[in-house]
């Protein structure tokens, strides 16, 4: 932008008021400010990745979810929303300097708050999200997948009823971490003993916290997701519905993703009249 003419210096000079948004990787100073990067790289230097997978397994999250759009854009909304709130008190613009590597270790304090109760551990596979057997996800007989989060002891109850080992006394110590190892093992046995879809309907509309893991195709044929008109077939794409939802509007049709260059003229010409109006002095957009 400063190479264009258009920085936030030149930009806040014409319009004290305005609020500048900036999404990068690495920030907007330091060593790497200006070195390549992605998702990945972001989440795993900022600490976000180490919770990421199992134990002895290759930390690896879920792909642009957790930097890009978790990390930066969010927080990059967040900051902008916050800025024009505190533009409309005071009459002052911002620049946000919004940084995937940033918002992604932020995004992190609500865990780093368990630390103190002895509830997240330095080393992988001991916290209470990343390493108890009711904390996971495991291969059903069909090959498919089914996670659970049962948590709490009312819910890890009625998981244990409706897989069986209710009355198995290696599974009664939930926070048992020296038990963890066997019950895990027994719970996989379970799991492997029937398909996805088999146990999708054990669990039904029960406390235990369990749902299958589907692919986006799949989800948008599940009927959960059909009943909430979740996903939709558009132009070809499937396409998930606007989020969130608003009591007072409905979410707008989708419409046919532009062509490379189609609306130039038309963005042109919508600047080059606000040039006009707020800035009569100068000419182009």
């Amino acid at each position: 932008m400063e190479r264009l003419g258009i920085g936030p210096a030149e930009c806040l000079a014409i319009n004290p008021r305005l609020v500048f948004g900036r999404m990068t990787g690495w920030g907007q100073e330091g060593a790497l400010s200006r070195a390549a990067g992605h998702d990945m790289n972001y989440a795993s230097l900022s600490g976000a990745l180490w919770y990421a997978s199992p134990p002895g397994v290759e930390p690896f999250g879920t792909p642009t979810v957790l930097g890009d759009i978790g990390g930066g854009a969010l927080y990059l909304v967040i900051g902008l929303l916050m800025g024009i709130m505190r533009a409309r008190e005071t009459g002052e613009g911002t620049v946000i300097d919004a940084a995937i590597v940033d918002g992604s270790a932020h995004s992190l304090n609500l865990l780093m708050a368990l630390a103190g109760s002895g509830m997240l551990a330095e080393e992988r596979g001991q916290s209470l999200l990343d390493g108890p057997p009711w904390s996971r996800s495991y291969r059903c007989a069909d090959g498919g997948f089914m996670s659970v989060q049962c948590i709490e002891p009312q819910f890890y109850r009625q998981f244990l009823e409706i897989l069986g080992l209710s009355d198995e006394p290696e599974m009664a110590a939930q926070m048992d971490r020296a038990k963890w190892p066997r019950q895990a093992a027994m719970i996989e046995a379970c799991f492997l003993s029937r398909s996805r879809d088999e146990w999708e309907c054990a669990f039904g509309t029960s406390d235990a916290c369990v749902a299958p893991v589907l692919s986006p195709h799949q989800a948008a044929r599940h009927r959960i997701n059909k009943d909430r008109g979740m996903w939709t077939e558009a132009f070809g794409l499937l396409q998930a519905m606007p989020a969130p939802r608003f009591s007072t509007s409905s979410p707008r049709r989708l419409t046919e993703p532009p062509a490379r260059g189609q609306h130039t003229a038309e963005i042109l010409a919508e600047l080059t009249a606000r040039n006009a109006r707020y800035c009569p002095n100068t000419s182009g957009p």
